[in-house]
């Protein structure tokens, strides 16, 4: 299986939300430079790490497609 690739997405809702097709994900931070994405199979195995592709202020977020 490919890593899955972190897209632009939406600035709210935060936290996650599933879109039908993917998951967006959006995160506040006040003083982060950069925020990651970790994704973890079901045996507790980081399986993937993503960069935030966007941020709008304080919130960074992105799309995950097909998760």
């Amino acid at each position: 299986m490919s890593a899955p690739e972190m897209l632009a997405g939406r600035a709210a809702p935060l936290g996650a939300s599933f879109d039908g097709d993917g998951v967006n994900f959006a995160v506040f931070s006040e003083h982060a430079e950069a925020i990651h994405l970790c994704l973890f199979d079901e045996h507790g195995t980081e399986t993937a790490r993503l960069a935030m592709p966007e941020r709008d202020g304080d919130i960074w977020y992105g799309r995950v497609p097909g998760l």
